[in-house]
């Protein structure tokens, strides 16, 4: 068998009973979209984060795309975030017209350099936009300190750092608001696409729910454009507020997972993931670096183990986004990680036989690469 970076069949099966009743449930309501499944997971999920609101959206592009337009930022704007992502961090901000500007990422965590994102504000800039790559928090103190200098708006990138924490303090509870994704891979994640916005300001809240419904408060009354058909179905939310019962468990196991990594892969030439202090890091991925990354790949292929890289490519550096102008070289430590990072299998039901397998293969490679 084949050895992948995720997979979650495993944990079908333990909560296969859980999961299909979710489902009749919902089946068995006459409600389908926004129903109590919807209203109840949003409660859960603002309550899990201390915070007052949470709305759902049927993925975490449009968590994004609303929140950015909740939060005022349109055409003529500029928002300050990394290259180092998931190319959707920056597909939202082109949605709503505006500008990304790129900062660089540091060597060690692979996390925005926030002592360059001062000098990236302009005039034109609304919005800071961080990034919680790989499962911890980049460093928010400055962000906010920055975000109020200036009367900017922080909107946190939490895809991949669902009940990750910063000194104690969840991730997404820092700026005005915060995007998540609960594609299947993430931390918490659904059974198709889903995404939600979290934040504690009311005004913040009411201008998510009108975007997400074609810009109406009453039924066929639009109040505000541009809308969208962006709404979080009954049967996604129903299955994700069960999760989030078990989602504290789930991080755990992550942990356990990487810890198994850190002392299985120590003596070796890889680069292991650094945790920040002060940070509680939940291993959406585990992210390991090598200067030899394709072969060591390639080679583990043949011995049945199929690894994955996040990101092969900088966002600047895609032709899609040629129009920013940004060179290549211009953000040197991203463009040379994107040479070198690659991902080893983690999810919270990697079993250690599996792991092991995982790591007697990385091992055998590692020695004649």
């Amino acid at each position: 068998m084949t050895l992948r970076v995720w997979d979650y069949l495993d944990e079908y099966e333990a909560e296969r009973e859980d999961i299909l009743d979710a489902v009749d449930q919902v089946f068995r309501s006459g409600q389908l979209v926004l129903g109590p499944s919807t209203t109840g997971f949003e409660k859960e999920f603002a309550a899990y984060h201390g915070l007052a609101h949470g709305v759902g959206v049927d993925n975490g592009t449009n968590a994004l795309v609303l929140a950015l337009r909740a939060l005022g930022v349109g055409p003529g704007d500029e928002v300050v975030t990394v290259s180092n992502t998931a190319a959707p961090t920056v597909i939202a901000i082109d949605q709503v017209g505006a500008t990304p500007v790129f900062v660089d990422v540091r060597e060690s965590d692979y996390l925005m350099d926030t002592a360059q994102a001062e000098a990236a504000v302009t005039s034109r800039t609304r919005c800071l936009l961080p990034v919680h790559l790989y499962g911890q928090c980049a460093d928010l103190a400055p962000l906010e300190k920055l975000a109020a200098r200036h009367d900017l708006a922080l909107l946190e990138d939490c895809a991949q750092s669902h009940g990750a924490r910063q000194n104690g303090r969840l991730a997404g509870t820092t700026g005005k608001a915060a995007a998540f994704s609960f594609y299947p891979t993430k931390v918490l994640g659904a059974y198709g696409d889903a995404g939600a916005v979290v934040t504690d300001d009311a005004a913040t809240d009411a201008a998510l729910r009108r975007y997400r419904y074609y810009g109406m408060e009453r039924r066929y009354y639009v109040e505000q454009t541009p809308g969208h058909n962006s709404r979080l179905d009954e049967v996604h939310a129903e299955i994700l507020r069960r999760k989030l019962r078990r989602l504290d468990g789930y991080l755990e196991a992550r942990r356990r997972v990487a810890a198994r990594y850190a002392e299985a892969l120590a003596d070796t030439d890889l680069v292991l993931p650094q945790v920040v202090e002060g940070n509680d890091h939940v291993y959406y991925l585990y992210v390991v670096r090598h200067p030899r990354r394709d072969a060591v790949i390639e080679a583990l292929r043949p011995l049945g183990v199929e690894l994955n890289i996040s990101y092969p490519w900088p966002v600047h550096t895609m032709t899609g986004f040629a129009h920013l102008g940004q060179p290549a070289g211009s953000l040197p430590v991203t463009e040379a990680l994107a040479g070198e990072i690659f991902s080893l299998p983690m999810y919270a039901s990697l079993t250690e036989e599996r792991q092991d397998k995982v790591i007697a293969a990385l091992r055998e490679v590692l020695r004649t690469v």
